[in-house]
């Protein structure tokens, strides 16, 4: 899935900084982003703040609640549910917009004349395979429920129909080809690289974290290019930290000195997203969950993120009496936008 991601022109600010072009996204679909996405991924705490704010920058009930019906075809019905289930306890006793209804097709209606319709139409041409002469039921179904039942509603555009699909996809493992093909489906229906880039970072965003994402790294912030984050864990013996790194964030170069027992160096464990490592003559090395880095003292080295995922990594520093870290110049912005 990295790989699709890191094929889209990447050049945006993240979140609430975007400076407001014909090209970005709109606050509502961000919004919409973001409610797909911790939908695919079941972060059901994210997706309350995330409803809740989809709320106040206007989006109805029934569009959040279309977004969420519209989940099952590409996450599950279980994901979809939770999902119905948390908007429905949000709105309770709360006197939100409910907005446009939907409007479901007539019992008579020729279904799969009408996918087959809106499928081509949103697809730029008709959708065939091998796939679907194996499996006939599957392509009956998409017809007839996805983009027959849930396309014809209205209440959201097909646009925003595709933004919430590569969201959920963009959120999901082992999905990359449908993804690839819907954010060519996205594209046909108005999307720009740079809309669709905007998903994609916004997605990246690390939803759950077994350490949490911290404080901003205010104390480390010069020796940083972009924002940072950092949650020191354990400070006895063994000092251990989940730092994390903004799409672009990387530190300086630097160097762990040993200390007079000639030990030190810094062991990193990669827990999301991706990122890079690279030692000074040496090429960069690409990261991502499940990694491990040893750096022995005395390498002059870097880490940080891409340009179009978040990063996270455990550091753990190896004690040493005496041992010190020095930090030297920052990355050159020439050097860095060579990696892909």
């Amino acid at each position: 899935m990295k790989i699709i991601k890191i094929l889209v022109l990447i050049g945006l600010l993240f979140l609430g900084e975007f400076t407001m072009a014909e090209e970005i996204l709109t606050q509502k679909q961000q919004d919409i982003v973001l409610i797909s996405s911790y939908t695919a991924s079941s972060d059901i705490k994210n997706l309350e703040t995330a409803i809740k704010k989809g709320f106040d920058d206007g989006l109805t009930v029934n569009e959040i609640k279309e977004v969420l019906v519209q989940m099952y075809a590409y996450c599950g019905f279980p994901k979809s549910l939770n999902g119905l289930s948390t908007l429905m306890n949000i709105t309770k006793n709360n006197n939100y917009d409910a907005g446009e209804d939907g409007i479901p097709l007539k019992k008579d209606a020729d279904k799969n004349a009408i996918g087959t319709k809106t499928q081509t139409e949103l697809c730029g041409g008709p959708v065939k395979g091998e796939l679907f002469e194996f499996a006939p039921a599957i392509d009956e179904y998409l017809k007839e429920h996805l983009f027959g039942d849930i396309f014809a509603r209205g209440v959201l555009s097909w646009q925003d129909r595709e933004i919430a699909t590569i969201a959920a996809l963009s959120s999901i493992e082992g999905v990359e080809s449908q993804l690839n093909a819907h954010i060519q489906i996205g594209k046909h229906n108005g999307l720009t690289d740079k809309q669709v880039s905007e998903i994609l970072i916004l997605t990246s965003r690390p939803k759950t974290s077994v350490f949490g994402l911290g404080n901003k790294n205010d104390a480390y912030a010069k020796y940083f290019k972009g924002q940072s984050y950092l949650n020191i864990l354990t400070k006895e013996q063994v000092v251990t930290a989940n730092v994390t790194f903004e799409p672009k964030c990387r530190n300086n170069w630097h160097i762990h000195h040993a200390g007079k027992d000639n030990h030190g160096g810094q062991i990193l464990l990669v827990t999301g997203g991706r990122g890079y490592y690279q030692e000074w003559n040496k090429p960069a090395q690409e990261l991502k969950k499940g990694d491990a880095v040893y750096i022995a003292p005395g390498i002059k080295h870097w880490h940080g993120a891409s340009r179009d995922s978040w990063f996270s990594h455990v550091a753990i520093e190896i004690p040493s009496e005496g041992g010190t870290t020095e930090w030297l110049e920052p990355v050159s912005d020439k050097d860095y936008e060579k990696l892909k």
